[in-house]
């Protein structure tokens, strides 16, 4: 490094690593010394997945974008070492310019205990959340409705002129009312029904229903692995995902067409930590890859948080939805994004024999 970048990397207030291609640690900064607790120089040389435990299926992401070239964004999972309990963190990797292979992690610790106090765990928080967002929703449908109505009994009396007026009241009610159904429908997705489930014919039911409708001037390409095994989880919910995910495809290509890959694959090393050390399989792959624009960097590390969109009068909750849902069915749901290549990756458990009998 130059003196000014040196001077950069050592001031950076969250920890950082610098990985070689084969993740061993080549560099840190002194923030990553004290989150590790360690020196630099015990730890060069010494692979990352000795000294950090991430839950989330974090090797086989970062070997993605370093084939790809492409930066990756991980938010809200536990990341702990031999010396500390877990802490819920953001990830941001690079690829490290001029550096065949090497990646650049950094690692941002959120500060939880100020936000959720008296042993009260994130993810209830987040359901307190949406509790409150479902009464608001609820107690605005009401009176919107009356404004509704009392703007068509008005237009009953009106001239041309005027009814221009009443039309966008009672036009822009009705929006209203479908962003607040939303809002309900995020909070009240029912627990899926579990049983075995064949990922392709939910590919291809997503697909046609596509094409057939707002992706009909796409083109969708199927790169399926014949030989995949059942999946766990729930057909119609997945299948409101995969329909959820091309239409955020087509929606980013701007109505100009474009082209969308549904792709399936299995990977037998996928693993995720749940719980106490405990690590659970995800083989089953699908990924629905675009060749539009690429998420707004604003935007990119929280695209899976509620009421966060790239859109105009977009809700935010669409993608929110998606990973409500596989994370319901024990799955995982990640992103990596660049112009012209936009992936998102679900995976999924596999089937066991008692389930493929069903």
């Amino acid at each position: 490094m130059s003196p000014a970048d040196d001077m950069v990397w050592t001031s950076l207030p969250v920890p950082g690593l610098i990985l070689d291609a084969e993740d061993r640690i080549v560099q840190i900064n002194p923030a990553a010394e004290g989150f590790l607790m360690s020196s630099a120089r015990a730890l060069t040389g010494t692979p990352i997945w000795d000294k950090i435990a991430v839950d989330a299926p974090i090797e086989e992401a970062i070997e993605r974008a370093r084939s790809n070239d492409a930066p990756l964004f991980v938010n809200d999972v536990d990341v702990g070492t031999g010396d500390r309990a877990p802490l819920q963190c953001n990830l941001q990797i690079a690829p490290l310019s001029g550096k065949a292979g090497h990646m650049i992690v950094l690692i941002s610790p959120r500060e939880l205990a100020g936000r959720v106090s008296q042993g009260q765990s994130v993810k209830s928080a987040a359901k307190s959340a949406i509790g409150m967002a479902e009464m608001l929703a609820h107690e605005i449908k009401n009176p919107l409705a009356g404004i509704t109505g009392a703007a068509q009994l008005l237009s009953m009396n009106l001239s041309q002129a005027d009814l221009e007026l009443t039309d966008l009241i009672v036009s822009e009610s009705r929006r209203i009312v479908g962003l607040l159904e939303q809002v309900e429908q995020f909070g009240n997705v029912s627990a899926p029904k579990l049983k075995a489930v064949n990922i392709h014919d939910v590919l291809d039911r997503a697909r046609r229903s596509a094409m057939v409708g707002f992706a009909a001037n796409m083109t969708i390409l199927e790169d399926y692995d014949p030989s995949l095994p059942m999946a766990v989880g729930d057909p119609d919910q997945l299948l409101q995902v995969i329909q959820n995910l091309l239409k955020n495809a087509t929606e980013a290509a701007g109505g100009g067409g474009g082209t969308i890959t549904l792709r399936s694959y299995y990977e037998q090393s996928l693993r995720v930590r749940r719980g106490e050390g405990e690590r659970k399989s995800l083989p089953l792959q699908i990924e629905v890859r675009d060749d539009g624009p690429g998420l707004p960097d604003d935007i990119a590390g929280d695209v899976f948080e509620p009421f966060v969109s790239g859109r105009e009068n977009g809700t935010g909750l669409g993608l929110a939805l998606a990973a409500k849902i596989i994370s319901d069915h024990d799955g995982w749901i990640s992103v990596s994004s660049v112009p012209g290549r936009t992936v998102f990756r679900i995976s999924l458990p596999r089937a066991g024999k008692t389930m493929e009998d069903i």
